[in-house]
């Protein structure tokens, strides 16, 4: 079962918590153990787990990876949107989450972040459900 989620961003970079659409999604199948593969359809976004709790987490991860890819380098691609472009293959495009009685399988502070990268921009990711 494949489920499709679309996103409003509301800045250039910035890390918006996804878990809760994806649970939503493993409540309308049976109950029960796999995996749930979660991707980005974009080249300018990526997806990460992480601390879920403060917010000066998705604040220190973004200020960080501007220091490490800056946005205004030499870069030759003419869009000006280079660094999103790199920070998206940094990052990744895809989670895989294994499932357990119907719930994703994530630590005490774990949460699903879809990264903008290049935004705002109107924005989807898919969720594949393979349980049984």
């Amino acid at each position: 079962m494949i489920f499709e989620h679309n996103l409003k961003t509301g800045r250039r970079q910035e890390l918006i918590d996804i878990t809760a659409l994806v649970e939503a999604d493993l409540k309308t199948v049976p109950s029960g153990e796999g995996i749930c593969l979660v991707f980005v359809t974009h080249t300018t976004a990526a997806l990460t787990i992480n601390e879920n709790a403060d917010p000066a987490v998705p604040y220190d991860m973004l200020s960080k990876l501007a220091q490490m890819v800056p946005e205004n380098e030499n870069y030759r691609h003419l869009e000006g949107n280079s660094d999103a472009h790199i920070l998206s293959t940094l990052i990744g495009c895809s989670l895989c989450i294994p499932v357990e009685q119907g719930k994703l399988v994530l630590g005490t502070w774990q949460g699903l972040f879809f990264v903008e990268l290049d935004g705002p921009r109107q924005r989807r990711f898919k969720v594949k459900l393979l349980v049984g």
